[in-house]
């Protein structure tokens, strides 16, 4: 009974204090990049985020993601948005990924807490315009809206200097690719940590310890996430292998992070789980993982990534479709 009686305690708190409020949204935004909800779920993806960074020689990755939270949840605040949304973190999740994208693309210099305030700001704007946009549709703006800033941030350091590149991808065109194709499923020992590793990409960290952080952070609010995360990453990377993708972009997760969230959204967060929803998520789920490839070979004669572009289009497909797949289990 302690944690029901402390949670209405957290919640009756931040309706007292605006400061505390203001917490809590913003834990929240970090934890709804994977659909949650809850304060206790952002604060362990922060602690992941802040260690993963910090092991990745990359601090202020961490810092750019608090930052960009902060920011996007407070432009929210200022420009009086829809409560409900704001206060279930719906408007800083973006702004998290901008904060983190940015400042693992990008010179840690003056002008990346520039960039990484403009594009959280930006995030939020973006967010309410592609959610008006897409209504029409059922379908919800996910994370595309951080992609569509960063992208368009990314591109830009190639013509400013004050916000050059530093980790950038090598423009290549397809027919220059030199990838070690993986030739068989690894064993146990190989897979576990790949699947944890994809688990820790949805921020651009690739670290299996903090893929079993994130997962944790997603089992204290639901279970049913962080099964169909681990499931996200687990056939993500069996169908990578599979299809012989590059050994050590598998590895480091590459192939999992959009699969990952795609597993989520359409397992957890926008059905209610059951074997026929199960089936129609592993599809999506391998559908991701070509959408991935598609995407990564298209944006390579440019010399940006992809981010979680492949897990935006192939969402978006699937559940536009998902009522008339779906209608039984969501009833």
């Amino acid at each position: 009974m302690s944690a029901p009686s402390s949670t209405n305690a957290w919640n009756k708190l931040t309706e007292q204090n605006i400061i505390i409020q203001f917490i809590d949204v913003t834990l929240r935004g970090c934890g709804q990049v994977m659909f949650q909800n809850n304060p206790i779920t952002g604060l362990l993806f922060f602690i992941a985020i802040f260690l993963g960074a910090y092991w990745g020689n990359l601090p202020q990755a961490g810092f750019a993601c608090l930052l960009g939270t902060a920011i996007a949840t407070l432009t929210a605040y200022f420009y009086d948005l829809d409560k409900v949304s704001l206060r279930a973190g719906l408007y800083g999740y973006n702004g998290c990924l901008v904060g983190i994208g940015l400042a693992t693309f990008l010179n840690p210099s003056f002008y990346l807490w520039i960039v990484v305030i403009f594009g959280a700001i930006i995030s939020v704007i973006a967010t309410k315009s592609l959610a008006d946009f897409l209504k029409s549709w059922g379908v919800a703006a996910l994370t595309a809206p951080f992609v569509l800033v960063t992208w368009t941030i990314l591109l830009a350091s190639y013509t400013f200097f004050g916000i050059k590149g530093i980790s950038l991808p090598h423009p290549v065109t397809p027919d220059q690719f030199t990838i070690t194709s993986s030739q068989a499923l690894p064993y146990l020992n190989i897979l576990i940590p790949d699947i944890f590793r994809g688990i820790s990409e949805v921020f651009l960290l690739s670290s299996m310890t903090v893929g079993i952080i994130f997962v944790i952070g997603l089992a204290f609010n639901s279970i049913a996430a962080a099964l169909y995360a681990i499931l996200g990453s687990f056939v993500s990377v069996l169908a990578s292998y599979f299809l012989q993708a590059d050994a050590s972009s598998i590895n480091v997760g590459l192939y999992s992070f959009s699969a990952v969230l795609t597993g989520i959204a359409l397992g957890s967060t926008f059905n209610t789980p059951s074997l026929r929803v199960t089936i129609y998520t592993i599809i999506g789920i391998i559908f991701t993982v070509f959408v991935q490839g598609a995407l990564d070979t298209a944006l390579a004669p440019i010399g940006i990534p992809s981010l979680t572009m492949p897990f935006v289009l192939a969402t978006w497909l699937f559940l536009v479709s998902n009522k008339s797949f779906m209608s039984k289990d969501n009833q």
